[in-house]
């Protein structure tokens, strides 16, 4: 299927709805105050007729700033998700040694760590991410794997499963022309287009060396003028759902976000935190003096309390009046009332995005080893192993075509394979656990020097392991002397 023809509505209205649940969401995951109140400005009431917060117009005094307060709870929720899948980079496995090397350098130099936490805490909040493999021989020598977030694709999908996407982005313009740089991803080809348009339609197509940014491609597509072949009968792309069903889109491939259903929720916990905080503003202590104790400065220029002063004189009124008095003004703050508020809507909030509270720091934090750690966060451990097994295919396909592409582009005689993907653990053990477990079973004589060393350095290769194990056994005196046994193990 080409590129879209002039003049086409963009984003095409078949996704318009679900464009804007993720322009609702990116704004809370943003945690800017002008795109949320931008967001809600047309939906001044909720279901039960009481207006959100952030759909009322502030209309501060002068001098004074608007008083409505943001809790990033969103931002934090899709940070948890990144860290509980990618906190510990995954490990990617062949059986070539080659291809192994091969394949460490690549994710490596190229960050892929990196770019997967970026990817899984977008995914969180948009509710999927895009993996896409690129290159550029003229900026580095191997494959690059980079994310694109879900609101800046337009998929299609067969059977539930990606068969094209068109990836776009607006590029920097100094009018009002909307320049817009398509890149869809088919089997086997990557096509270009650069529109010149409108906010709300495509625009005419026009030559890629019209803008700057999209000029050095032009050098790369084929006889067609609008494709770079890859010789692949694999896509060059791969969509992660953040998890499924999507409940607002029942039978859809598109994964949901982990704030779907949670927007009154964070709604009104930053209501609770705003009327905390005013209460805070209003409970500063204020003093009410009568006229006679301010100080004239003079026709025209006002008068004023010197709370300073230590000696003042009494007004000339008579004892039975009243109003002759300094008076203190202090409110009681609503400490206790708006915390359990706050933390009951958190608590909500995470366990609808399947997470426990405890991994906010609610509620009891005294567990201490990793077995325990893990007994309280069952409910999110439960959410991660969910959202891992949407990984691992998609992560998979994707390693294997920087393979296939690098044996073509960069590495010749390289021997691609599907790597397997290992995730890492989200909750490591305590050291000093570690070692009392190890120092038991020593003393039972149920465990080797060489299951010791791995299950210290769990991250160490076979080589490493040796190493380390035939060091030990030098310096304690257990080495056997028989050279024919170097490599039995104690």
């Amino acid at each position: 299927m080409p590129l879209p023809e002039n003049g086409a509505p963009w984003p095409p209205p078949p996704l318009g709805r679900l464009y804007r649940e993720m322009r609702a969401d990116d704004a809370w995951y943003s945690g800017d105050r002008n795109r949320l109140a931008d967001v809600y400005r047309h939906q001044e009431q909720r279901h039960d007729g009481r207006r959100r917060l952030w759909a009322r117009h502030q209309h501060p005094q002068p001098g004074r700033h608007d008083t409505r307060l943001h809790v990033p709870l969103p931002a934090d929720v899709a940070t948890m998700s990144a860290d509980l899948l990618f906190s510990e980079p995954p490990s990617f496995t062949v059986a070539d040694p080659a291809t192994q090397a091969r394949l460490d350098e690549i994710t490596e130099a190229g960050g892929v760590a990196n770019t997967l936490l970026e990817a899984a805490e977008v995914a969180a909040a948009l509710g999927g991410v895009y993996l896409r493999v690129t290159w550029d021989a003229s900026f580095t020598a191997r494959p690059l794997l980079t994310a694109v977030h879900a609101d800046c694709a337009v998929p299609e999908f067969r059977w539930g499963q990606l068969a094209a996407v068109t990836f776009w982005r607006e590029l920097p313009s100094d009018s009002a022309t909307v320049w817009r740089h398509l890149e869809r991803h088919e089997v086997g080809r990557v096509l270009h287009g650069l529109y010149q348009g409108t906010a709300d339609s495509l625009g005419t197509r026009v030559p890629l060396p019209e803008h700057p940014d999209t000029a050095p491609l032009a050098d790369s597509l084929g006889a067609e003028g609008d494709a770079i072949e890859t010789g692949l009968d694999q896509l060059t792309a791969a969509y992660i759902p953040n998890i499924r069903p999507n409940r607002r889109h029942r039978g859809s491939p598109f994964g949901r976000s982990d704030y779907q259903s949670a927007h009154d929720l964070f709604d009104a916990l930053d209501e609770t935190w705003s009327s905390w905080l005013r209460d805070i503003r209003l409970a500063r202590a204020r003093l009410i003096v009568p006229d006679g104790y301010l100080r004239d400065h003079g026709p025209g220029r006002g008068a004023s309390f010197d709370d300073d002063r230590e000696i003042w004189q009494a007004l000339s009124i008579p004892p039975s009046e009243t109003g002759g008095s300094i008076t203190l003004s202090q409110f009681a703050i609503r400490v206790a009332e708006h915390q359990q508020t706050a933390e009951a809507i958190t608590r909500q909030a995470v366990q609808l995005a399947g997470y426990s509270a405890q991994s906010f720091g609610l509620g009891d934090s005294t567990a201490t080893t990793a077995t325990e750690v893990t007994a309280r966060e069952r409910r999110s451990m439960i959410t991660r192993d969910k959202k891992a097994r949407y990984w691992a295919p998609a992560l998979a396909d994707m390693l294997l075509v920087m393979l296939r592409l690098d044996g073509t582009l960069y590495t010749p005689g390289l021997a691609p394979e599907r790597p397997t993907i290992a995730f890492g653990d989200s909750v490591s053990e305590d050291p000093q656990t570690v070692a009392q477990t190890l120092s038991l079973l020593q003393q039972a004589q149920a465990v080797s020097t060489d299951t010791k060393v791995r299950a210290l350095h769990p991250d160490w290769d076979d080589d490493a392991v040796r190493t380390e194990v035939d060091r030990i056994l030098t310096e304690t005196g257990a080495a056997v002397p028989d050279p024919m046994q170097a490599g039995t193990l104690v």
